[in-house]
């Protein structure tokens, strides 16, 4: 019996021999910030451009060679004095770099994520066309260096609520000539929060509690207090269809209510709700009620309750309670 011939491509070698190259980098494993980069640290490869130019300086050479063409052969070596002085100030470009931090501004789950990296070195020294990416996966950024401080924005994908690590990051060059590319890997241990999705319609906030009874906005209710445009969540009910087909927009109706100081937001209110349901609906009370300018409190189980309280500090303490929920389980 014949063994089956296996045939692989230029392409899929390439991506063998590249990924086998990545496991040899530094670092193996994700390292506390802020990290140096030193020369250990920086890897340095012809790009294709580079491939050609040393090809081209080499059949320079043997034709000069061949007729005995002595300026030919100066211009030769001159010229590849000067592709290996591109390798040096290629790596020289990004040895003394100093990666300070990685944040973001937590957002829900599904939208893409922002992620700032901070960066500072030497201003003493030019660093030119630094860009960051995730080996090919991300599309590069520039990190520009000025003063010696900078910071590039890259956009990692969400996908579920909960902490995210950063994948490992790539900060390359291929300044001064792009002869040789040079690059480093980073790879920061501290995660990112990605905050539940909230549900995109539902009912409204629940009726306050509280001793002050006060007039608020409200979808409903029996006088109309003015039209608003309309926002991800609003109920279809509430839309005044008449106003929005003579403007072109939608618009909503609010109306004046009484209702209480505080707002309650309650887990066990919302037992006819799936686990995940329940989160996605109090993520988004908590942003209407912060969006309306209510004091509201967030009671989950196994957690002492938040608030009663606004504003954005009060905001993000209950989203972030509500994303580091347990994922699938059940609670009562």
């Amino acid at each position: 019996m014949v063994a089956p011939s296996i045939s692989r491509t230029p392409s899929e070698l390439w991506r063998r021999v590249r990924a086998f190259a990545l496991t040899l980098t530094r670092p193996r494993g994700p390292e506390t910030l802020p990290v140096s980069i030193d020369r250990r640290r920086v890897y340095v490869l012809p790009t294709r451009f580079g491939l050609f130019y040393y090809a081209l300086l080499m059949c320079m050479a043997a034709g000069a060679l061949n007729y005995n063409n002595n300026p030919a052969l100066l211009l030769c070596l001159l010229l590849g004095g000067a592709g290996l002085a591109s390798l040096i100030a290629a790596q020289m470009q990004l040895t003394g770099l100093s990666i300070i931090a990685i944040d973001a501004e937590s957002v829900p789950a599904g939208q893409p994520l922002h992620v700032r990296v901070h960066a500072q070195a030497d201003p003493s020294r030019l660093r030119r066309g630094l860009r960051v990416d995730d080996d090919d996966l991300l599309e590069p950024v520039l990190l520009n260096l000025e003063q010696g401080r900078g910071e590039a924005e890259i956009t990692l994908h969400t996908h579920q609520r909960g902490w995210l690590d950063v994948p490992r990051l790539r900060i390359y060059t291929t300044r001064p000539l792009g002869l040789a590319r040079a690059w480093t890997y980073f790879w920061s241990d501290a995660p990112l929060l990605v905050y539940a999705t909230p549900e995109i319609d539902g009912p409204p906030l629940p009726s306050g509690s509280g001793e002050q009874a006060q007039s608020r906005l409200h979808p409903t209710g029996d006088d109309v207090h003015h039209l608003r445009g309309y926002r991800p969540g609003d109920s279809r009910s509430a839309i005044a269809w008449k106003p929005s087909a003579r403007l072109g927009t939608l618009l909503v109706r609010e109306y004046e209510q009484p209702s209480g100081a505080d707002v309650v937001l309650d887990w066990h209110r919302l037992g006819h709700l799936a686990y995940e349901a329940r989160i996605s609906r109090l993520a988004r009370w908590v942003d209407e009620a912060e969006r309306d300018g209510r004091r509201y409190r967030l009671s989950l189980p196994g957690n002492s309750d938040l608030g009663p309280d606004r504003g954005v500090a009060h905001r993000d303490s209950c989203q972030r309670a509500l994303a580091l929920l347990p994922s699938g389980g059940f609670a009562p």
